[in-house]
């Protein structure tokens, strides 16, 4: 079989193909020989019926198109052999189907073309010596008395409290009403209620920034029993667009007001709130972790710098499949974390949004794919490898971490493979390359915009903004979360 190849754009291969007369009637026979086989025509048995009325009842056009559809698709995977192409992908067929069943002959040469997408060529302009800039992540000491306080506020015991007005820092227990302010409620019309923004025995947590606009400050100076309106305001950032910037008027009652007792910073404190036995021990602990996170966050911050740099040399003519099979997995795994949240991914993911959710992924995929393209490369380059048995020890590693729980071990060797030779890469790139550590929020901050979407559902959820959480009216006896996410 004679194929002669074509160098495309997007790491494409054209290949024409051209099928010998004699496979060509080979295959016309044996599509004949299989229509046989299965026509049921009445006064015939299967696999008796004369061809030329076999051939009367189909239709010639019939058996011309099913003869070249099985041309087509072993002559692509002989030809893929023949020429021994690493495929990525379906090849796509460039010459018209149409054209090629109307000019079929039996017994002639039947040449067809394809393309087919293959690995790209990868032209790294230098991935050695280059130099960059880091932010460096320094440990603060004051994280570890902020992070005690706030455990002495969530461990913190609630004191009714008499006498006195709502002030910031209480705990109030309120009942709340919302609707829009608009110019009907002007005209003395029936105000819009806001929908599911309403609770009932809510407690609220009186400080500053937790909540939307004005409604924290217009509970403030409440009497217990006393009931009044709030003037609030949405953000214009909020996440639901028809609430955005909007005016509001909250009626909320004021049921109780509670204050914090916060319990004494010692030892009998740190038994409590941790596995630890003294309150110093803790604070050791603590500072320990919070030095990791540090030099953890610096490291990090190497690497993006490193894979930004890197970025910056590479170029390389992605194929649509590697694209496509990238946005595949994005999609897949905001789907899966979605879920994770309980959120109704049915609702987000339908046939009318999809389109639109995989072309506003596809700059993030190509820049995804050109990253680990170039550490590919630079690998390829150095010779770095894995250790024999890495991989396999990291995985017992893990399997025994989580034992009894199901686990895809096949899928989880790719993965621990896939870390630990990045990791290989981004230390010979760091060995190799100088980097310079600034101050923390000296370089300018990424302006690359992650894959959006909103599960905002026909309910309100005002949290920290509000109130969280408040889809129904329902009692409730428990802070729910309410800080901004």
């Amino acid at each position: 079989m004679k194929v002669t190849q074509e160098k495309l754009p997007a790491s494409q291969i054209g290949l024409e193909i051209e099928i010998p007369p004699e496979k060509s009637k080979q295959t016309y026979e044996q599509v004949i020989q299989k229509f046989a086989r299965a026509a049921n025509i009445p006064g015939f048995r299967k696999g008796k019926v004369p061809r030329q009325i076999l051939l009367q009842r189909l239709g010639l056009a019939q058996v011309k198109a099913a003869a070249v559809e099985e041309l087509i698709q072993s002559g692509i995977t002989e030809a893929i052999k023949q020429e021994k192409i690493e495929v990525l992908g379906q090849p796509q067929l460039r010459s018209s189907f149409e054209d090629l069943v109307s000019s079929y002959e039996v017994g002639n040469t039947l040449t067809f073309s394809v393309a087919v997408d293959v690995q790209p060529e990868i032209n790294l302009a230098q991935y050695t010596g280059l130099k960059v800039q880091a932010e460096e992540v320094k440990y603060d000491p004051a994280s570890v008395d902020t992070t005690l306080e706030e455990q002495r506020s969530q461990m913190a015991t609630l004191i009714p409290v008499e006498g006195r007005a709502a002030q910031m820092g209480d705990i109030a227990v309120v009942d709340f009403k919302g609707h829009f302010v608009s110019e009907g409620e002007e005209a003395g019309q029936e105000p819009e209620e806001i929908p599911g923004a309403s609770g009932t025995d809510f407690q609220v947590e009186l400080s500053p920034g937790k909540f939307i606009e004005g409604f924290v400050d217009g509970i403030v100076g409440m009497q217990p029993g006393e009931t009044q309106e709030v003037n609030a305001k949405f953000p214009e950032e909020y996440g639901q667009k028809e609430l955005a910037d909007k005016d509001a008027i909250f009626t909320v009652t004021l049921k109780e007001l509670k204050e914090k007792e916060l319990p004494e910073l010692n030892d009998d404190f740190a038994q409590e709130a941790s596995e630890f036995e003294t309150l110093a021990e803790l604070r050791t602990s603590l500072e320990s972790r919070f030095l990791a996170e540090a030099e953890n966050k610096t490291k990090a911050n190497k690497e993006q710098a490193l894979s930004d740099e890197l970025l910056n040399q590479v170029e390389v003519d992605i194929p649509e499949s590697m694209v496509a099979q990238e946005i595949d997995a994005m999609l897949t795994q905001t789907a899966v974390q979605l879920s994770n949240q309980g959120i109704d991914i049915k609702r987000l993911f339908t046939q009318e949004n999809i389109p639109q959710l995989r072309e506003r992924s596809r700059p993030e995929a190509v820049e995804r794919l050109k990253r680990v393209l170039a550490l590919q490369e630079v690998a390829k380059r150095e010779s770095i490898e894995l250790e024999p048995g890495a991989v396999e020890a990291r995985v017992k590693e893990l399997v025994a971490q989580y034992t009894g729980k199901d686990i895809d071990v096949d899928r989880l060797r790719e993965v621990v493979a896939e870390e630990l030779l990045t990791a290989k890469i981004m230390k010979w790139l760091e060995e190799n390359s100088t980097i310079e550590l600034v101050p923390e929020g000296s370089l300018a901050a990424s302006e690359e915009e992650p894959l959006e979407i909103d599960p905002t559902t026909e309910t309100v959820d005002v949290t920290a903004h509000p109130v969280s959480d408040v889809t129904v009216e329902t009692e409730q006896a428990d802070t729910p979360q309410t800080e901004a996410e």
